[in-house]
């Protein structure tokens, strides 16, 4: 791949260029897109006709899950992203102003309204005088809700400090904290299944807080623009994300087959809510990869390698969607057959 930087005169073709795949973009976007209508449109139309009864207060908690889910993945991206800098050979030393502080602090308070859901007994409270913070201490789901509250709050003030790159322990906390609720002591190998999810949630906050910063270091960033170092940048993460993938999709199918055995596969993702919802990010996550090898092929391939960003950007765009679908999946009932 060549990393130098093209010609002055030809800043018209890249630009062309550029402008040229703004149209597959955006056909591949309304395409995957109309996977994630269903969940994005709540519990109800995913419920319809299963003979599931939603939980009080899904939709609620499905979106300060997605909250919840996005403010653990920018930190983590940051920090990621950062990491990788120092393998940038003449990286410039300007970087985009850090998000983690008010990515945390959102964290904070969408894990504070999940703990005040716990507290009323998995109810949408009326008021403040329905929340029993007392009973929080009585229970592991209640246990769990006040530290992932503490983690993300303890996450903020490091960021905020001297030291950012010390969130990385509260962010830990979160993960492990957000495992251990997915997986009660009621299931069946339920630390197998927390393991899963621990590499799934690292793995995907790794994937989709990453590109986004690695997108705006090499887009909103003066220095960064037009650079060299920007393609090798692009380069460093599209080969870690490559490996994210695999792992994310090992670990993702082995979590469904837990809760789905392979004889009812496919009978369950058409007639359970959990089903229809894991299938559209099935086919979310479908068009992420493709654009994610299309940003790659740009990389290695294209006159100007960072023209790359702009499937990435489209990549951005759909990985958003996966984060809302993943918040909805775990307000679901699970179809768990033991």
């Amino acid at each position: 791949m060549t990393l130098t930087n093209p010609a002055s005169g030809t800043t018209g073709a890249h630009g062309n260029a550029r402008r040229s795949g703004a149209g597959p973009a955006a056909a591949v976007l309304v395409l995957v897109a109309l996977a994630g209508l269903i969940p994005l449109l709540g519990p109800s139309p995913a419920l319809h006709g299963t003979g599931e009864a939603a939980a009080p207060g899904t939709g609620g908690v499905a979106l300060l899950r997605t909250v919840l889910f996005a403010a653990l993945a920018v930190p983590v991206g940051e920090l990621f992203v950062r990491r990788l800098l120092r393998s940038v050979p003449d990286a410039p030393p300007a970087v985009p102003r850090a998000w983690s502080t008010v990515a945390n602090s959102a964290g904070f308070a969408a894990a504070l309204g999940l703990a005040c859901v716990v507290a009323t007994g998995n109810l949408v409270p009326d008021g403040l005088a329905a929340v029993d913070v007392g009973s929080l201490y009585a229970s592991r789901d209640g246990r769990l809700a006040l530290l992932e509250v503490n983690a993300f709050l303890a996450a903020a003030l490091c960021a905020a400090s001297r030291r950012p790159d010390t969130q990385v322990w509260p962010l830990a906390v979160v993960v492990v904290a957000e495992a251990l609720r997915a997986h009660p002591g009621t299931e069946h190998t339920p630390l197998i299944g927390s393991g899963l999810t621990v590499v799934h949630l690292v793995c995907a906050s790794l994937w989709a807080g990453g590109l986004l910063y690695a997108l705006r270091t090499v887009r909103t960033v003066r220095a960064w623009r037009g650079s060299p170092a920007g393609a090798v940048l692009l380069g460093l993460y599209a080969r870690v994300a490559a490996v994210l993938l695999v792992v994310l999709t090992a670990t993702g199918v082995c979590s469904s087959l837990r809760r789905m055995p392979p004889e009812s596969v496919l009978e369950q993702l058409t007639d359970t809510a959990y089903g229809r919802v894991l299938l559209a990010k099935v086919i979310l996550m479908a068009g992420v990869a493709a654009l994610a090898l299309w940003a790659r092929i740009r990389l290695a391939r294209a006159s100007d390698p960072l023209s790359a960003a702009g499937p990435a950007r489209a990549e951005v765009y759909v990985l958003a969607l996966v984060v809302a679908v993943s918040g909805l999946l775990t307000a679901l009932p699970v179809p768990i057959r033991w």
